[in-house]
């Protein structure tokens, strides 16, 4: 125990220092707003609950072999968790859970077209995640078809007009993906995103210009995980509005 409150102080003096130094000023908390972590260290995020209930709608891209995510809004919220991958190994470990009613998988993956695409499986066969984005994790040798479809699209086909949580963990596709999210003015009350900055060379520059376009279009950031890789946001004007 005592081992484990020592690591975790290093943990966030580590998390602090690195605040002030200013590499990660961009991911400076715009609201104050009292936040839980939902799911394990490897696939969990920070969430705000309090907007939050059983007819809430949550979008979950990237699934991998992680649930954790998606269990601890499905128990605490009872509330409709709608998965998407497209990558094979992760479609055949899904089709292995005994999954609860309230959740739905699709074998499909966030883009800003619909098409079927080149997938990227990863480097290292031990590894889940391919991503539709050719980066130092993937192999440009191991390539499948996957099918992808835009955010907007999906909405339509299920019927949805508004998301209240949109999280993802997509392999470096976000970049393209939150520019596609924000030009169509969809309506989302809380986007979660895993930046793959370290996946590139520009990577920074990419998640900077990124973070500048959800604050443009009215987001804030409220939460960010130790490894400032995890980073929440959350459409300020419904703030407002509640």
């Amino acid at each position: 125990m005592h081992y484990l409150s020592h690591m975790a102080i290093k943990a966030k003096l580590k998390h602090f220092l690195l605040q002030l130094s200013g590499k990660y000023s961009h991911l400076r908390k715009g609201l104050r707003l009292k936040h839980e972590w939902y799911g394990n260290d490897y696939g969990g995020f920070y969430l705000y609950p309090n907007l939050l209930n059983e007819a809430s709608l949550v979008y979950s891209f990237g699934i991998g072999e992680d649930l954790s995510f998606d269990q601890a809004v499905m128990a605490r919220h009872q509330c409709r968790v709608y998965g998407f991958d497209p990558t094979p190994k992760s479609i055949h470990w899904v089709r292995g859970q005994n999954l609860p009613d309230n959740f739905r998988f699709f074998e499909v993956g966030i883009s800003p077209k619909n098409d079927l695409v080149d997938f990227f499986l990863p480097s290292n066969p031990e590894y889940v995640s391919g991503s539709l984005i050719e980066q130092k994790n993937t192999d440009s040798q191991k390539v499948v078809q996957v099918e992808v479809k835009t955010l907007e699209t999906i909405m339509t086909q299920l019927g949805h007009k508004h998301i209240d949580v949109l999280k993802m963990d997509i392999e470096g596709a976000e970049y393209d993906v939150i520019e596609n999210i924000l030009s169509a003015q969809l309506p989302i009350t809380q986007i979660l995103i895993e930046f793959h900055d370290r996946c590139f060379v520009d990577g920074m520059l990419k998640t900077k210009a990124a973070v500048k376009a959800l604050k443009q279009n009215g987001y804030k950031v409220y939460a960010v995980s130790e490894s400032f890789e995890e980073v929440s946001f959350i459409k300020a004007d419904v703030l407002k509005a509640t």
